[in-house]
């Protein structure tokens, strides 16, 4: 009697273990043609038969409110340059995941580092690859906060070194044949920012498993006085009035500004619209308008500069 229930306790025991082991195991990593974490030595070697051209996507690690993670930039940012090689052929090289984000840090997960800590990775990892043949770089800016450090990146790299770099936010923007942000409907004339719709759109296309709508938020939103009389005219697209607006906007506490994203906002969210009025369709669209006018602009400086060309 004694044996069958040993062998009922051991046959349990196993099952268990075993339901433990799936449930601890990962999802399997697909690999992306083109993207160097993923690459072999001999892959790289070949891609550099047909191409001299790196993309550096240039993320951040910092809050998105409670719906989006803390990965948001840097994620969609490499989801984007993949897209990208896929069609242009060009390598894909992820070499940091946080960027400058001092005005997020009063929210858990948060990681910011020094601006000029960050140019002098890129620039170093641009040097690294040009040993081994790359030429041009495209600097892809997926965090607003980057936008002068990206653009001290290009210009270090075009001044210090052999290398080519172009900021490809910029140079492809005369490419855009498609509607950048289409609307069914008017978008309501309310700040719509940092974690709002059309970031969790973006989200919701490019990597809709770590978004978490049900967990979203309408962040309740407050700024300076100066800054909240301005707000109309920013929304309305004055020029003058929202370059003034970032210049005060999200900045961080240590400058006294008053408007770090935690002194603004209850979510982290710098927007008043529920996050939630965020679409797939709408996230295909702005990305798909990117990525297009991406390999438009990657094409035609292969027409005027061929790879191997140059010194």
């Amino acid at each position: 009697m004694r044996r069958p229930a040993s062998i009922l306790a051991l046959c349990f025991a196993l099952s268990a273990s075993f339901a433990a082991a799936q449930e601890s195991e990962l999802p399997p990593i697909l690999k992306v043609r083109n993207y160097l974490p993923h690459m072999t030595r001999p892959e790289v070697e070949d891609l550099l038969t047909r191409t001299d051209m790196v993309i550096f996507p240039v993320g951040a690690l910092e809050q998105h409110g409670t719906h989006l993670p803390i990965g948001t930039d840097y994620l969609n940012g490499v989801e984007r340059a993949k897209r990208v090689a896929q069609r242009a052929d060009v390598l894909v090289a992820p070499i940091l995941l946080p960027g400058q984000s001092p005005y997020h840090m009063e929210f858990a997960g948060t990681v910011t580092l020094p601006s000029t800590l960050v140019q002098e990775v890129y620039v170093e990892s641009a040097k690294s690859l040009m040993k081994h043949g790359f030429k041009r770089f495209l600097v892809m800016n997926a965090h607003g906060g980057n936008r002068a450090i990206t653009t001290f990146i290009v210009d270090r790299i075009n001044q210090e070194t052999e290398g080519i770099a172009v900021d490809l936010g910029a140079v492809s923007a005369a490419f855009r044949v498609r509607d950048q942000d289409p609307q069914p409907t008017p978008a309501p004339a309310v700040l719509d920012r940092h974690g709002g719709t059309g970031e969790t759109s973006r989200s919701l296309y490019q990597i809709p498993d770590l978004v978490d709508l049900d967990a979203a938020e309408v962040a309740q939103v407050t700024m300076p006085a100066h800054l909240e009389a301005m707000l109309p005219e920013v929304l309305a697209g004055d020029p003058t009035a929202l370059a003034v607006f970032l210049a005060e906007g999200l900045k961080d506490e240590v400058t006294g500004k008053g408007t770090s994203a935690a002194q603004m906002s209850t979510t982290g969210v710098w927007g008043e619209r529920d996050p939630a009025e965020a679409s797939v369709e709408r996230g295909r669209n702005m990305t798909e308008a990117s990525v297009d006018a991406a390999v438009a602009f990657i094409e035609r400086w292969n027409a005027l500069r061929p790879p191997g060309t140059g010194r």
